[in-house]
């Protein structure tokens, strides 16, 4: 009699694990050999269609992102002169507007777009160009390339080197921040191609309600028109 309860027990609990084996398979199935192994350490997917467009990078980018191309060239005094700051000297303004403000990332990214501004000018890369210009200037240098003599709309750059790059004052218009830079440089403009300081004002604007960190140049003069 036990022997028989013992063994009615033991078919009763492989029923129900049969049952159990069943409902688990039907659940999580079976592998093929084809399931797509999940790597830690793989880069991101592409960003679908019509996606919002990640923080590229550029003279401005966070610090760690990737350097832009090397580009030869050199740049041209627009003309125009900057849209006039308030009278707050230096990166007071911009500090105020925005407490995250780095003046010394800031300045780095500054001379970064000056080289770049500067070579791709000479090169004439409307390419390195446009991304960094505002549309007015970005035609204004367009011109001035255009206006070459033929076969010479590509020229050696006279960048030597970006002797400093300082805050001279800032501005902030609703929610965009305004930067004036003093730019000292060696450019080899003169005679022989002898190299000359240059003392150029560039000013850069930045929507304070944007996620992208980068600045445009939105006018150069000279040190005359400062």
């Amino acid at each position: 009699m036990d022997n028989g309860f013992q063994l009615y027990g033991i078919l009763l609990f492989a029923a129900i694990a049969g049952i159990l084996l069943v409902r688990l398979w039907s659940v999580l199935g079976k592998r093929t050999g084809t399931e797509r192994r999940i790597d830690p350490f793989a880069p991101p997917p592409p960003r679908p269609q019509g996606a919002p467009p990640r923080i590229q990078n550029g003279p401005f980018a966070p610090v760690g992102a990737k350097d832009g191309p090397v580009i030869e060239g050199q740049a041209v005094r627009v003309g125009e002169s900057a849209p006039a700051p308030s009278k707050t000297p230096g990166a007071q303004a911009a500090k105020a507007a925005d407490p995250g403000f780095d003046e010394q990332a800031f300045l780095k990214g500054a001379r970064g777009a000056f080289a770049i501004v500067v070579n791709a000018f000479a090169a004439g890369d409307y390419a390195a160009l446009q991304p960094l210009l505002s549309p007015e200037v970005f035609e204004q240098f367009s011109s001035a390339i255009r206006a070459r003599a033929k076969g010479q709309e590509k020229e050696p750059s006279p960048l030597a080197a970006v002797n400093s790059a300082t805050v001279s004052a800032s501005a902030v218009e609703g929610t965009t921040s305004i930067v004036t830079v003093k730019f000292v440089s060696d450019q080899k403009t003169g005679k022989d191609g002898a190299a000359e300081e240059h003392v150029d004002f560039w000013t850069f604007s930045r929507n304070l309600k944007s996620r992208d960190p980068n600045w445009t140049l939105i006018a150069t003069k000279g040190p005359d028109a400062a």
